[in-house]
This record gives structure tokens, C-alpha cells and sequence, in this order.
């Protein structure tokens, strides 16, 4: 019994623990991510699940040394390039951010609606304008105690797609292979398969988003000021935020691996390569698996869209406001920061109104993804060096073998993007 309590307890201790990391690396997985991975697992079946296990460390890796800044400085990451950096650096960055920001929350919305109607028989134009009202109720109107809360619990659905892996016929020998042992061709479908999986795993968002929550977790325990916040930071708030990063790193890539798992396994092996949203993908898993694994895969669909949606508009919130010097933070009232909610609103009521422009939901992807393929390596660079900066990190710097990796990371960034752009522009 004393044993039973004892485990009770650890696991307990560890939830505590996390937070920031856990909900961005959800917030991940949102629907343009489960487009992405279920095109990989349909198109080319097995073959591409090794690259679950190259993104966990890259994607970690990045969002610690944001995590790392925003405790460390007690500020947002815009925050932190307005001060060393030139201004135009930062506006150009934050409004090219909010542009990319903005579609892929109109395409998730859109996407939300297609799933729901799979389950629900309501108009999707119903449906799109439920769910932008519904997290934007959720931003404004809910205490950051009680959202943190709620994003922390709600990050908790992207179990469903390990549940749908084990109710499909899943060759576990095939999965293990292509785990361990990568195998790729250099044709253009797979490259931009593996470009479309770097591109939507270390995504500019995300960077904001982290940052700028590991600052309102310090205002939430009494550091109010920037000043409070940067002069104590101590080993153990290191180690408690590098388990909650990569505990929510490594949720985000085991997710990631399973949709690819169980769209090989369904959709590539009965001749179905062509996914052109999730709802799609869902629709096609009810013949072949059954309604469990339909069910788990479209509840997943709703629920990270419920998840990522509002990190997507909060991250260009703090990017914009921290620009400007605005007031800023969800632990504000809507009543204290004006200007911050607003750019929320904004981007929530853009993103409701492109659905009804009959643009295609995969285009506008399309159209974030290139945005942010420009903008991702250089905003990349700024962090490495910014985090290795001792001015700016005192003495928690990153260590040399980190920033090394840093500067590849961004090297891959840049190469991905380039590709990118050449084949939507010449191919």
C-alpha cells in the first residue's frame, strides 16, 4: 500500500512539473501537423517513421533554449530581440509571424469543422464560427490559471492516435524496421514529405508561444517584475523546465509517429495515398478499421485543433505586443491589455472569415508553411545566439556542443526552406 502511494506521489510530482512545454509540444500537433503526417504514412507507408526519432531532438533541443530565455531574461522572446537587436529585425519577424499564424489558423478551424460534421450533421460554416467563438470565449474570458490548466489536460487527447495504433493491424516488425533503420529516396514527393515534417515540427510559433509561457508561469508565482524574474534563476527551475520541455517534445514526436503508423498500415496498404485534409484521412479509416479507431482519430482532429488554435493566436499576440512595448500576458484582463487582446481577436476573426473564401484548407498550409520556411532559420539564428550570449543568459549560457547544435538545426531550417520555395516556384 505504502509502494502504491509512494508511485502516487512521483507521478503526482511529475505533472506539477509540467506545463509550458507540455501544451507546445500539443499544441504541435495540430491539424495542419496531422495532415502532414498522415500524407507521410499514406503515400510511403513505413518507410518515413525514422523521422519521428530525427525531429524529437532537434525539436527539444530549440525549445529548451527558448524555454531557457524566457526564464532566464523574464522576458518574451520578442521582448528579448527588441532589446539587442534592431527594431526593423523584430517588426519584419513578428508581422511576417502573424500573416503565417493567421492561415494556419483558418485552415484548423476549417478543418475542426470538417471533422465535427463527420460525427455532428451541422453546417460547417456553423461549426467554424462555434469554434472561433468558442476559443476566443477561451482566451479572453478564463483566468491564465484556469487556461493553463485547461490547455495542460486538453493536451492529453493526442493519446487517441496511440489508442487508434493499437485497434489497426499495425505489422509491428515493419514499424520497428523503419524505425531504426531510415531508409529514403531522393525523388521530389519525398523530399517534400520530409520538408513538410521539419517545416511543421519547428515552427516559429511555437518559439514565441514557449517563451513567452515559461514568463507568465513566473508571474503566476509572484515575479511580477522583469526584474524579479531575471535575477533568480536557479539549477532546479532549470532541470524542472528541461523535463517539462522534453516530456512535451517527446508526447508531440511519439504522436507523430503513431498517425504515420496507423495511416501506413490502413490507407497505404489498401492503394489510398492521397490525403488531402484529416477529416479525410478519417473518413477513409472507418471502412478499413472499424468506428473505434475512426472515432479516436477525428476526436483527436477537434481536440488539437482546440489546443493549437488559440497557441497560434497567442504567439502572435506576444510577438506583436512585445514589439511594441504593449502591455501583454494572458494573466492580464482583458480590461489591462487592450492592445493584446485585440491582435487575438484579430487573428481569430481573419482566420474565421478565410473559410468562407472557398480557398482550399491544404493551400493556406501551404501558404503558412512558406512564410514560415522564410522566417524560421533567421528567427532560429537570433535564439542560438541570444541563448549563448552570456550579456544577455549570465551564466546560463548554452553549453558549446548545444549551440553547435543549434547552428545545424538552423542549417536544416535554411536548406528545407530553400527547397521549399524552389519547388513551389519552379517545379
Amino acid at each position: 500500500m505504502a509502494e502504491i502511494k509512494k508511485s502516487e506521489t512521483k507521478v503526482k510530482q511529475f505533472w506539477h512539473m509540467l506545463g509550458p512545454g507540455l501544451t507546445t509540444g500539443a499544441a504541435d500537433d495540430d491539424p495542419s501537423g496531422i495532415t502532414t503526417y498522415s500524407q507521410a504514412g499514406a503515400s510511403f507507408g513505413y518507410k518515413l517513421l525514422w523521422t519521428a526519432g530525427l525531429t524529437f531532438p532537434l525539436m527539444a533541443v530549440v525549445q529548451e533554449m527558448c524555454a531557457r530565455l524566457g526564464l532566464v531574461t523574464g522576458r518574451g522572446l520578442a521582448a528579448s530581440i527588441r532589446t539587442h537587436y534592431p527594431k526593423w529585425v523584430l517588426y519584419t519577424t513578428a508581422a511576417m509571424l502573424m500573416i503565417a499564424n493567421t492561415f494556419n489558423i483558418g485552415a484548423d478551424l476549417g478543418m475542426m469543422a470538417h471533422a465535427t460534421k463527420l460525427l455532428v450533421p451541422i453546417n460547417v460554416s456553423v461549426l467554424v464560427v462555434l469554434f472561433a467563438a468558442g476559443t476566443l470565449w477561451m482566451q479572453i474570458a478564463l483566468s491564465y490559471k484556469k487556461y493553463a490548466q485547461w490547455l495542460k489536460w486538453l493536451a492529453m487527447i493526442l493519446f487517441v492516435y496511440v489508442f487508434a495504433a493499437f485497434v489497426s493491424h499495425i505489422d509491428w516488425k515493419q514499424v520497428l524496421s523503419a524505425t531504426f533503420v531510415p531508409r529514403f529516396s531522393f525523388n521530389k514527393d519525398e523530399v517534400l514529405i520530409l520538408v513538410a515534417v521539419l517545416g511543421t515540427t519547428i515552427s516559429p510559433y511555437l518559439f514565441f508561444w514557449q517563451t513567452s509561457q515559461e514568463v507568465e508561469e513566473q508571474i503566476m508565482d509572484g515575479k511580477t517584475t522583469i526584474r524579479q524574474r531575471a535575477e533568480i534563476t536557479t539549477p532546479a527551475d532549470i532541470k524542472k523546465m528541461r523535463i517539462d520541455v522534453w516530456s512535451g517534445m517527446l508526447l508531440s514526436n511519439l504522436v507523430m509517429f503513431f498517425i504515420i503508423a496507423v495511416c501506413a498500415a490502413t490507407l497505404f496498404s489498401q492503394g489510398l495515398t492521397t490525403i488531402t485534409d484529416p477529416a479525410g484521412a478519417a473518413a477513409a479509416l472507418k471502412p478499413l478499421v472499424g468506428n473505434a479507431a475512426y472515432l479516436f482519430f477525428t476526436l483527436g482532429i477537434i481536440g488539437t485543433g482546440l489546443l493549437a488554435v488559440p497557441v497560434l493566436a497567442g504567439s502572435s499576440s506576444y510577438a506583436i505586443s512585445e514589439s511594441f512595448g504593449w502591455r501583454e500576458g494572458l494573466y492580464r484582463k482583458f480590461k489591462q491589455a487592450h492592445a493584446f487582446y485585440a491582435v487575438i481577436i484579430v487573428s481569430m476573426v481573419i482566420g474565421l472569415l478565410i473559410n468562407f473564401l472557398n480557398l482550399d484548407p491544404v493551400k493556406m498550409l501551404i501558404y503558412s508553411a512558406v512564410l514560415n520556411g522564410l522566417i524560421s532559420p533567421f528567427i532560429l539564428a537570433l535564439i542560438v545566439m541570444l541563448s549563448s550570449n552570456r550579456k544577455v543568459m549570465k551564466e546560463w549560457t548554452s553549453h558549446p556542443f548545444i549551440t553547435s547544435l543549434g547552428w545545424l538545426i538552423t542549417g536544416i531550417m535554411t536548406l528545407a526552406s530553400i527547397i521549399t520555395i524552389w519547388y513551389i516556384v519552379f517545379a
